[in-house]
């Protein structure tokens, strides 16, 4: 079972496929059966009731579990569902991960080798911004998400505790 949205309209689809191939199921009660034929990677023909559609994979973000198609020339972003997703959800547990973090602390005792950030910087989730090192190691430790550097807590050289405080964003 898949929950689908396109294009951020309120409207969700409830999809129920009958078999690994994904070609015959149900959405919304409604049964589907699709003759799918791969032209080439990302790219497939569709046949859905003698009617024929070309279909391309323009981009896939799994992490955010996205798809951005092109069907017949018209771009569609369709966001999924899965039934983990829904039991997250009715636990009330769906938005936890989506808290902006404020800080980053340090996930290990170790020694601040470099600071790639200065207060004002802008930072990108995933942008790198201190070098630590634990257990001969080096670690780059990444933006958790997007932010203004508010304070940095410590300095080049400096060996920091488990837990302790790095940077904080605004």
């Amino acid at each position: 079972m898949l929950k689908a949205k396109v294009n951020n309209q309120e409207k969700e689809y409830t999809i129920e496929f009958e078999n690994r191939e994904m070609n015959s199921g149900s959405i919304d009660g409604e049964k589907f059966l699709l003759d799918i034929l791969k032209n080439k990677e990302g790219s497939y023909h569709v046949l859905d009731n003698n009617k024929s559609y070309n279909i391309e994979v323009v981009s896939a973000n799994y992490e955010e579990k996205q798809l951005v198609l092109l069907v017949n020339g018209n771009k569609y972003t369709v966001t999924l569902r899965d039934k983990y997703d829904e039991l997250l959800k009715s636990l009330g547990m769906d938005k936890l991960m989506a808290g902006k973090v404020n800080e980053l602390k340090a996930p290990m005792p170790g020694l601040v080798l470099d600071i790639f950030v200065t207060p004002g910087t802008v930072v990108k989730k995933g942008d790198p911004v201190i070098v630590l090192e634990a257990m001969k190691m080096e670690n780059v430790l990444k933006a958790a998400g997007d932010g203004v550097v508010k304070i940095i807590a410590v300095e080049k050289k400096q060996a920091v505790e488990k837990n302790q405080l790095l940077i904080s964003f605004e």
